[in-house]
């Protein structure tokens, strides 16, 4: 039902400080700038919103999913825009694992970035994006008290498939988008980071209204109280505020993309 992340909504400190990192060393597209607000573009089908805001902020974690092929080189255009990259306890800055590989690093408000690679995602369906050649948004960190209700219920209300089910970790997986459903009392690697609730609010698109019209279903079989309007929907899950919203990205990329969870 759900296909991507559409687009997430972040607290700033410093407007001019997110254009600088964003704009000018990551080089996104800015869509749009006031003087408390900006809109940045990692991809055509995704944006990045950070409104300024006077409060203390807890740190989000976004990762990117690049071409797997292109890792290397995406590597050393960020060390040589002058990204620092977090590093390992042994020194290592970029991590290998089963499937892919992937690096981390902050932007000015402490946001635990990562850019990321998979060996089984099909190069070619999506055309990358800009100086850092992403493919889409491929995860976004939600900490909870209570791993288990939250994935539980992004499964019974969206059909979200898991994987790597722990009792304080689990991806929430419904198209491209991966939930990184994870328990506020395990910190974020590769630094320890403390994961903390983010103020942040989620827009996830979908295919159709038919799918609004289901989820919202499933909603009110648990109670969970919706405002429904046109081709979005919005409502609070837990501490999150979430939306979903009618787009044109496609319904079968994550299938052409051969992504394990994706319906065929």
């Amino acid at each position: 039902m759900i296909t991507h992340f559409a687009r997430v909504e972040l607290n700033t400190v410093s407007i001019q400080g997110v254009k600088q990192f964003y704009g000018n060393q990551l080089q996104f597209p800015v869509s749009f700038e006031a003087v408390d607000e900006i809109h940045v573009q990692p991809a055509d089908h995704c944006t990045l919103v950070f409104k300024e805001d006077n409060q203390p902020l807890s740190p989000a974690h976004v990762a990117f999913e690049v071409p797997f092929t292109a890792f290397d080189d995406i590597v050393d255009l960020l060390q040589k825009a002058g990204v620092t990259l977090l590093q390992w306890s042994d020194g290592r800055s970029v991590d290998e694992f089963e499937t892919g590989r992937n690096v981390y690093f902050r932007d000015g408000d402490g946001n635990l970035l990562e850019v990321v690679a998979h060996t089984y995602v099909q190069e070619g369906v999506l055309p990358p994006s800009g100086y850092l050649k992403i493919l889409y948004l491929r995860e976004i960190g939600f900490p909870v008290d209570d791993v288990f209700a939250f994935r539980e219920l992004l499964v019974e209300l969206f059909d979200f498939k898991l994987d790597n089910v722990e009792d304080n970790f689990t991806f929430a997986i419904g198209g491209t988008a991966h939930v990184v459903v994870v328990s506020k009392k395990r910190k974020w690697l590769p630094i320890a980071m403390t994961a903390l609730k983010s103020a942040m609010n989620v827009t996830f698109g979908a295919p159709s209204v038919q799918v609004l019209n289901k989820i919202s279903n499933n909603l009110d079989d648990k109670h969970i109280p919706y405002t429904l309007e046109k081709d979005r929907l919005h409502f609070q899950l837990g501490e999150y505020n979430l939306h979903i919203q009618v787009t044109a990205f496609p319904e079968n990329i994550p299938a052409l993309l051969q992504l394990p969870n994706a319906s065929k």
